[in-house]
C-alpha cells in the first residue's frame, strides 16, 4: 500500500468506528429507546456470554490430557470472582490470568 492508501484506510476505519459509536445516539434521541432496543440491551449480553462459553469449550478434549479440568476450574473461578466483586473487567481479567497460570502449571 502506498502512503496515501494507508492514510485513506486509517481515515475510513476512524470514520466507521465513529459512525457505529455515535449513530445509536443520533437515531434514538429522546428520553426512552424503543421497546425492542431495550429488550436487546437486556437479552444480548447473556446470549453473547453463552456463545463465548460454547466457543471457548468447543475444542476442549474431555477424554485426554487434563480432561478440561483447567477450563472448568477457570470458569468457576471467574464466576466466583464476579459474584464477589461484581465488576465485569475484574472478572474477565482475573479469570484469564487464572486460566493462563493453570495451563502453565498443570498442562
Amino acid at each position: 500500500m502506498t502512503f496515501t492508501e494507508q492514510i485513506i484506510t486509517i481515515a475510513m476505519c476512524i470514520l466507521g468506528t465513529m459512525a457505529t459509536r455515535f449513530l445509536p445516539f443520533i437515531v434514538f434521541r429522546g428520553p426512552h429507546a424503543p421497546i425492542y432496543i431495550q429488550y436487546l440491551g437486556q437479552a444480548l449480553p447473556a446470549a453473547i456470554f453463552g456463545m463465548l462459553i460454547v466457543y471457548c469449550l468447543k475444542e476442549v478434549s474431555w477424554l485426554t490430557g487434563t480432561h478440561g479440568l483447567t477450563e472448568l476450574v477457570s470458569i468457576a473461578a471467574t464466576a466466583l470472582l464476579h459474584l464477589w466483586k461484581r465488576q465485569m473487567l475484574v472478572s474477565i481479567a482475573g479469570g484469564t490470568i487464572f486460566y493462563m497460570a493453570l495451563i502453565r502449571l498443570i498442562a
